[in-house]
Protein backbone atom coordinates (compact mmCIF):
# COMPACT_ATOMS: atom_id res chain seq x y z
CA UNK A 1 0.00 0.00 0.00
CA UNK A 2 1.04 3.50 -0.79
CA UNK A 3 0.63 6.56 1.89
CA UNK A 4 0.21 10.09 0.93
CA UNK A 5 1.07 12.45 4.06
CA UNK A 6 -0.21 15.71 4.03
CA UNK A 7 0.01 18.65 6.50
CA UNK A 8 -3.14 20.55 6.48
CA UNK A 9 -3.54 24.62 7.75
CA UNK A 10 -6.45 26.68 6.69
CA UNK A 11 -6.66 25.25 3.21
CA UNK A 12 -10.23 25.57 2.53
CA UNK A 13 -9.87 27.42 -0.55
CA UNK A 14 -7.89 24.36 -2.17
CA UNK A 15 -8.29 21.34 -0.38
CA UNK A 16 -11.42 19.60 -2.13
CA UNK A 17 -9.69 19.76 -5.56
CA UNK A 18 -6.05 18.96 -4.17
CA UNK A 19 -7.85 15.69 -3.10
CA UNK A 20 -9.35 14.94 -6.35
CA UNK A 21 -5.84 15.95 -8.13
CA UNK A 22 -4.23 13.18 -5.77
CA UNK A 23 -6.63 10.46 -5.52
CA UNK A 24 -6.90 10.98 -10.00
CA UNK A 25 -3.06 10.59 -9.78
CA UNK A 26 -2.77 7.80 -7.40
CA UNK A 27 -5.74 5.60 -9.69
CA UNK A 28 -2.74 5.94 -12.33
CA UNK A 29 -0.39 3.62 -11.22
CA UNK A 30 -1.42 1.76 -7.51
CA UNK A 31 -4.65 0.59 -6.53
CA UNK A 32 -4.37 -0.07 -2.63
CA UNK A 33 -3.56 3.54 -1.37
CA UNK A 34 -4.49 6.06 1.46
CA UNK A 35 -4.26 9.58 1.78
CA UNK A 36 -3.22 10.79 5.56
CA UNK A 37 -4.08 14.69 6.22
CA UNK A 38 -3.20 16.08 9.21
CA UNK A 39 -5.55 19.20 10.43
CA UNK A 40 -2.62 21.54 11.79
CA UNK A 41 -5.16 23.14 14.34
CA UNK A 42 -7.13 24.95 10.95
CA UNK A 43 -9.10 27.83 12.32
CA UNK A 44 -11.45 27.69 9.15
CA UNK A 45 -13.77 25.27 7.90
CA UNK A 46 -10.75 22.88 6.48
CA UNK A 47 -11.51 20.02 9.22
CA UNK A 48 -14.91 19.65 8.13
CA UNK A 49 -14.36 19.54 4.75
CA UNK A 50 -11.89 16.59 5.08
CA UNK A 51 -14.43 14.89 7.24
CA UNK A 52 -17.12 15.32 4.37
CA UNK A 53 -14.32 14.31 2.16
CA UNK A 54 -13.76 11.06 4.38
CA UNK A 55 -17.47 9.65 3.98
CA UNK A 56 -17.27 9.55 0.61
CA UNK A 57 -14.00 8.53 0.27
CA UNK A 58 -12.75 5.67 2.88
CA UNK A 59 -9.34 5.62 1.73
CA UNK A 60 -8.48 9.19 3.55
CA UNK A 61 -7.72 9.48 7.07
CA UNK A 62 -8.12 12.62 9.02
CA UNK A 63 -5.68 12.88 11.59
CA UNK A 64 -6.65 15.83 13.75
CA UNK A 65 -3.51 17.83 16.35
CA UNK A 66 -4.91 19.18 19.75
CA UNK A 67 -3.65 22.67 18.26
CA UNK A 68 -1.41 24.12 15.82
CA UNK A 69 2.06 22.40 16.06
CA UNK A 70 3.94 23.58 13.25
CA UNK A 71 4.83 22.41 9.97
CA UNK A 72 7.16 19.67 11.55
CA UNK A 73 5.24 18.55 14.27
CA UNK A 74 2.25 18.08 11.81
CA UNK A 75 4.38 15.76 9.11
CA UNK A 76 5.72 13.54 12.35
CA UNK A 77 2.18 13.06 13.36
CA UNK A 78 1.30 12.39 9.96
CA UNK A 79 4.32 9.90 9.15
CA UNK A 80 3.31 8.12 12.31
CA UNK A 81 0.11 7.54 11.63
CA UNK A 82 0.73 6.56 8.05
CA UNK A 83 0.85 2.86 7.49
CA UNK A 84 1.86 1.87 3.76
CA UNK A 85 5.01 0.11 2.57
CA UNK A 86 6.07 3.50 0.88
CA UNK A 87 5.00 7.10 2.21
CA UNK A 88 4.74 9.66 0.03
CA UNK A 89 5.11 12.76 1.97
CA UNK A 90 3.78 16.69 0.21
CA UNK A 91 2.57 19.85 0.53
CA UNK A 92 -1.53 20.72 0.31
CA UNK A 93 -0.90 23.76 -1.54
CA UNK A 94 -0.40 22.42 -5.29
CA UNK A 95 3.25 23.68 -4.96
CA UNK A 96 4.12 19.73 -5.05
CA UNK A 97 2.03 19.19 -8.28
CA UNK A 98 0.50 15.67 -7.72
CA UNK A 99 0.93 14.40 -11.22
CA UNK A 100 4.54 13.62 -10.40
CA UNK A 101 3.30 10.85 -7.88
CA UNK A 102 3.46 8.05 -10.61
CA UNK A 103 6.79 8.70 -10.82
CA UNK A 104 7.97 8.52 -7.76
CA UNK A 105 5.75 5.36 -7.14
CA UNK A 106 7.53 4.19 -10.75
CA UNK A 107 11.27 4.68 -9.49
CA UNK A 108 10.02 2.95 -5.71
CA UNK A 109 8.95 -0.27 -8.18
CA UNK A 110 11.94 -0.29 -9.84
CA UNK A 111 13.92 -0.39 -6.06
CA UNK A 112 14.56 2.98 -5.00
CA UNK A 113 14.16 3.31 -1.38
CA UNK A 114 14.12 7.20 -1.44
CA UNK A 115 12.76 8.97 -4.35
CA UNK A 116 13.32 13.05 -3.66
CA UNK A 117 11.99 15.51 -5.93
CA UNK A 118 14.46 17.89 -6.77
CA UNK A 119 13.05 21.20 -8.13
CA UNK A 120 14.33 22.20 -11.53
CA UNK A 121 12.66 25.57 -11.65
CA UNK A 122 11.17 27.60 -9.16
CA UNK A 123 7.98 30.14 -9.27
CA UNK A 124 7.88 32.86 -6.20
CA UNK A 125 5.59 35.66 -5.91
CA UNK A 126 7.83 36.91 -3.03
CA UNK A 127 10.80 38.19 -4.60
CA UNK A 128 13.06 38.29 -1.64
CA UNK A 129 12.06 34.65 -1.18
CA UNK A 130 13.07 34.00 -4.51
CA UNK A 131 16.52 35.43 -3.89
CA UNK A 132 17.06 33.79 -0.04
CA UNK A 133 16.33 30.21 -1.47
CA UNK A 134 18.82 29.36 -3.50
CA UNK A 135 21.26 31.31 -1.12
CA UNK A 136 20.67 29.20 1.42
CA UNK A 137 21.01 25.78 -0.37
CA UNK A 138 24.68 27.86 -1.56
CA UNK A 139 25.41 28.18 1.96
CA UNK A 140 23.97 24.86 3.12
CA UNK A 141 25.92 22.58 0.30
CA UNK A 142 29.06 24.84 1.38
CA UNK A 143 28.39 23.80 5.37
CA UNK A 144 27.41 20.57 5.10
CA UNK A 145 29.55 17.99 7.06
CA UNK A 146 28.01 15.11 4.28
CA UNK A 147 25.94 15.64 0.69
CA UNK A 148 22.84 16.79 1.07
CA UNK A 149 20.25 16.81 -2.29
CA UNK A 150 20.32 20.73 -2.73
CA UNK A 151 16.90 22.42 -4.10
CA UNK A 152 15.20 19.37 -2.60
CA UNK A 153 12.63 19.96 0.33
CA UNK A 154 10.07 17.31 2.02
CA UNK A 155 8.53 16.43 -0.96
CA UNK A 156 9.29 12.82 -1.72
CA UNK A 157 8.77 9.23 -1.07
CA UNK A 158 10.44 6.44 1.47
CA UNK A 159 9.99 3.32 1.58
CA UNK A 160 8.72 1.83 5.11
CA UNK A 161 12.40 0.45 5.93
CA UNK A 162 13.75 4.32 5.65
CA UNK A 163 10.83 5.79 7.07
CA UNK A 164 11.49 3.48 10.35
CA UNK A 165 15.15 4.42 10.70
CA UNK A 166 13.91 8.64 10.62
CA UNK A 167 11.29 8.28 13.30
CA UNK A 168 13.43 6.02 15.50
CA UNK A 169 15.32 9.61 16.16
CA UNK A 170 14.22 11.54 18.44
CA UNK A 171 15.43 14.87 18.18
CA UNK A 172 13.24 17.61 18.20
CA UNK A 173 14.70 20.17 15.50
CA UNK A 174 14.92 18.29 12.54
CA UNK A 175 15.66 19.01 9.05
CA UNK A 176 13.50 16.09 7.09
CA UNK A 177 15.68 16.37 3.70
CA UNK A 178 19.21 16.33 5.95
CA UNK A 179 17.86 13.45 7.78
CA UNK A 180 16.06 12.04 4.68
CA UNK A 181 19.94 11.99 3.12
CA UNK A 182 21.64 11.28 6.43
CA UNK A 183 19.73 7.21 6.52
CA UNK A 184 21.10 6.80 3.50
CA UNK A 185 19.54 3.68 1.00
CA UNK A 186 18.94 3.49 -2.56
CA UNK A 187 18.06 7.26 -3.71
CA UNK A 188 16.35 8.11 -6.61
CA UNK A 189 15.62 11.85 -7.75
CA UNK A 190 12.80 12.72 -9.57
CA UNK A 191 13.23 16.54 -10.98
CA UNK A 192 9.77 18.17 -11.56
CA UNK A 193 9.01 22.42 -11.57
CA UNK A 194 8.06 23.82 -8.14
CA UNK A 195 4.85 26.20 -9.03
CA UNK A 196 3.41 29.05 -7.05
CA UNK A 197 0.52 28.73 -4.68
CA UNK A 198 -2.98 27.61 -6.17
CA UNK A 199 -4.83 29.81 -3.88
CA UNK A 200 -4.47 31.40 0.13
CA UNK A 201 -1.69 32.81 1.99
CA UNK A 202 1.54 31.21 2.93
CA UNK A 203 1.83 29.34 6.34
CA UNK A 204 5.15 29.72 6.83
CA UNK A 205 6.75 33.03 8.36
CA UNK A 206 10.01 34.49 7.40
CA UNK A 207 10.86 33.82 11.15
CA UNK A 208 9.83 30.51 10.65
CA UNK A 209 11.79 30.24 7.90
CA UNK A 210 14.96 31.24 9.21
CA UNK A 211 14.54 28.74 12.34
CA UNK A 212 13.84 25.85 9.71
CA UNK A 213 17.69 27.38 8.00
CA UNK A 214 19.01 27.70 11.46
CA UNK A 215 17.75 23.85 11.95
CA UNK A 216 19.65 22.23 8.74
CA UNK A 217 22.98 24.09 9.52
CA UNK A 218 23.50 23.13 12.69
CA UNK A 219 21.72 19.85 12.54
CA UNK A 220 24.50 18.62 9.91
CA UNK A 221 27.25 20.63 10.12
CA UNK A 222 29.83 21.23 12.48
CA UNK A 223 31.56 23.95 10.84
CA UNK A 224 30.01 27.03 12.56
CA UNK A 225 31.46 25.76 15.89
CA UNK A 226 34.75 24.97 13.80
CA UNK A 227 35.14 29.23 12.37
CA UNK A 228 37.08 29.83 15.90
CA UNK A 229 40.11 28.01 14.63
CA UNK A 230 39.96 30.19 11.54
CA UNK A 231 39.47 32.99 13.16
CA UNK A 232 42.28 31.94 15.61
CA UNK A 233 44.83 31.85 12.85
CA UNK A 234 44.08 34.88 11.23
CA UNK A 235 44.46 36.79 14.98
CA UNK A 236 47.88 35.19 15.40
CA UNK A 237 49.02 35.75 11.57
CA UNK A 238 48.05 39.44 11.99
CA UNK A 239 49.74 39.64 15.24
CA UNK A 240 52.86 38.37 13.66
CA UNK A 241 52.90 40.96 10.97
CA UNK A 242 51.93 43.76 13.26
CA UNK A 243 55.11 42.61 15.64
CA UNK A 244 57.47 42.31 12.79
CA UNK A 245 56.68 45.36 11.51
CA UNK A 246 58.04 47.21 14.80
CA UNK A 247 61.25 45.93 13.57
CA UNK A 248 61.48 47.82 10.34
CA UNK A 249 59.61 51.43 12.03
CA UNK A 250 61.68 53.49 13.49
CA UNK A 251 58.80 56.32 15.07
CA UNK A 252 57.90 55.51 18.44
CA UNK A 253 54.60 56.26 18.59
CA UNK A 254 53.96 54.03 15.48
CA UNK A 255 55.66 51.12 17.37
CA UNK A 256 53.98 51.67 20.06
CA UNK A 257 51.13 51.21 18.34
CA UNK A 258 51.87 48.49 16.47
CA UNK A 259 52.58 46.69 19.78
CA UNK A 260 49.80 47.57 21.71
CA UNK A 261 47.45 46.07 17.98
CA UNK A 262 49.82 43.06 17.89
CA UNK A 263 48.99 42.23 21.42
CA UNK A 264 44.98 42.66 21.17
CA UNK A 265 45.19 40.02 17.92
CA UNK A 266 47.10 37.70 19.89
CA UNK A 267 45.58 37.87 22.74
CA UNK A 268 41.56 37.61 20.81
CA UNK A 269 43.59 34.69 18.65
CA UNK A 270 43.95 32.85 21.90
CA UNK A 271 40.52 33.70 23.14
CA UNK A 272 39.35 31.94 19.49
CA UNK A 273 41.21 29.15 20.13
CA UNK A 274 39.87 28.66 23.54
CA UNK A 275 36.31 28.87 21.66
CA UNK A 276 37.15 26.59 19.44
CA UNK A 277 37.84 23.60 21.77
CA UNK A 278 34.74 24.55 23.66
CA UNK A 279 33.06 24.29 20.72
CA UNK A 280 34.33 20.99 19.82
CA UNK A 281 33.26 19.91 22.85
CA UNK A 282 29.71 21.32 23.41
CA UNK A 283 29.82 19.65 19.60
CA UNK A 284 29.80 15.97 20.78
CA UNK A 285 27.97 16.48 23.66
CA UNK A 286 24.71 17.51 20.96
CA UNK A 287 25.64 14.06 19.51
CA UNK A 288 25.53 12.26 22.15
CA UNK A 289 22.36 14.49 23.36
CA UNK A 290 20.75 13.68 19.61
CA UNK A 291 21.21 10.00 20.16
CA UNK A 292 21.48 9.45 16.49
CA UNK A 293 22.12 5.52 15.94
CA UNK A 294 25.96 4.72 14.79
CA UNK A 295 24.74 2.92 11.35
CA UNK A 296 21.64 1.17 9.81
CA UNK A 297 21.16 -1.90 8.41
CA UNK A 298 19.96 -2.09 4.50
CA UNK A 299 20.08 -5.79 4.02
CA UNK A 300 21.15 -8.90 5.66
CA UNK A 301 22.70 -11.03 3.24
CA UNK A 302 22.35 -14.93 3.78
CA UNK A 303 23.41 -17.83 2.08
CA UNK A 304 20.96 -20.25 0.46
CA UNK A 305 21.08 -23.41 2.41
CA UNK A 306 20.49 -26.37 0.48
CA UNK A 307 18.94 -28.89 2.68
CA UNK A 308 19.48 -32.69 1.17
CA UNK A 309 18.56 -35.94 2.51
CA UNK A 310 21.12 -36.93 5.06
CA UNK A 311 22.55 -40.99 4.59
CA UNK A 312 21.93 -43.14 7.53
CA UNK A 313 24.46 -45.52 8.54
CA UNK A 314 24.06 -49.05 8.20
CA UNK A 315 26.53 -51.97 9.86
CA UNK A 316 27.12 -54.91 7.33
CA UNK A 317 28.93 -57.59 7.93
CA UNK A 318 32.25 -58.15 6.66
CA UNK A 319 34.15 -61.50 7.12
CA UNK A 320 35.61 -61.43 10.56
CA UNK A 321 34.57 -57.34 10.84
CA UNK A 322 32.26 -55.27 10.22
CA UNK A 323 32.04 -52.09 7.89
CA UNK A 324 29.87 -48.87 8.02
CA UNK A 325 27.55 -48.27 4.99
CA UNK A 326 24.86 -46.32 3.83
CA UNK A 327 21.36 -47.57 3.49
CA UNK A 328 21.99 -46.72 -0.08
CA UNK A 329 24.84 -48.99 -0.26
CA UNK A 330 23.84 -51.85 1.86
CA UNK A 331 20.46 -51.84 -0.45
CA UNK A 332 22.40 -52.15 -3.29
CA UNK A 333 24.58 -54.59 -2.56
CA UNK A 334 21.89 -56.60 -1.24
CA UNK A 335 19.71 -56.34 -4.77
CA UNK A 336 23.18 -57.24 -6.29
CA UNK A 337 23.60 -60.32 -4.37
CA UNK A 338 20.11 -61.71 -4.83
Amino acid sequence: MVSVVVPIYNEEEIVVQFHEAVACALNEVVDDWEIVYVNDGSVDSSLELLKGLQSFDPRIVVVELSRNWGHMGAILAGLQTARGDAIILMDGDFQDPPEVLPRFIRAWHEGAEIVVGVRRSRKESNPVLAWLFPLFYRVLGALSDFPIPLNAGVFSLMDRKALDSILSMKERNRYLPGLRAWVGYRNAIVYYDRQDRAGGERKLSFISRIKYAMDAITGFSYKPLRVSFGMFAFSICVAMVLEASTLVVSNSHVTTALVVAGAVFFVGGLLFFAIGILGEYVGRVYDEVRNRPLSLISHVHRPQMQITEQPTMAVVPNGGGLNLQSNGQAASKANRAA
